[in-house]
């Protein structure tokens, strides 16, 4: 009876315990946000305010999210860029859905052992930094198709706020200045230089 007693002790013990450090870590974390007409949530919180913004002034999700690409290929060039793609999917207010696909494509020239040394084997780093490692953007015309088929603003109207912001420029805050310390880095190390080009193909790339 001692020892059953005991367990059910230590069972309520650990489980006031395990209740304190849940209440512990709820209390830490920031309260959610909540919203009754629309929200938007993006990688930067310059780039979110560009696309409440626009909801404010009467543009619908899409005017919205189509701004807050644009404005990320200012704030957030490493990832939120127009040389790059991406997917959106689309639930309509009478429900109708829709999913556009503008993900980057390879180049029309790429071969399959575009990659490969004459061995075959897989040339390290060849597919992710240099020249051979881009591929067709994608963004732009995601987005315009998107503002296009189901957006209600103007293309100048939601680029607008992006234009702002490269030529008026903003603050940077320490995850900006992380990634540009990161970026001037690689530079420095002559990633994506012509002199990392071969000679054959330096002449054509300098002249387009």
């Amino acid at each position: 009876m001692r020892s059953l007693t005991k367990m059910l002790v230590a069972l309520t013990l650990s489980l006031a315990i395990g209740s304190a450090a849940t209440n512990q870590a709820l209390a830490a974390s920031p309260a959610p946000v909540r919203a009754d007409n629309g929200m938007v949530v993006s990688a930067h919180r310059i780039a979110t305010e560009v696309g409440v913004d626009i909801l404010r002034k009467g543009g619908n999700a899409i005017d919205a999210a189509v701004a807050v690409g644009y404005a990320l290929a200012v704030v957030y060039p490493s990832a939120g860029n127009i040389g790059g793609g991406g997917f959106m999917t689309i639930r309509l207010k009478d429900g109708r859905t829709s999913f556009l696909d503008f993900r980057e494509r390879a180049p029309l020239a790429a071969t399959k052992t575009m990659y490969l040394d004459a061995q075959g084997n897989v040339v390290d780093g060849l597919s992710t930094a240099g020249y051979l490692a881009v591929g067709v953007p994608g963004s732009v015309m995601g987005f315009e198709t998107a503002l296009t088929r189901f957006g209600t603003m103007r293309r100048a109207s939601v680029m607008a706020p992006a234009v702002r912001l490269a030529r008026e420029g903003f603050v940077l805050e320490d995850g900006d200045v992380a990634t540009l310390t990161g970026g001037a880095k690689k530079t420095r190390q002559g990633r994506g230089r012509g002199r990392d080009l071969p000679q054959e193909r330096t002449a054509a790339v300098r002249g387009r």
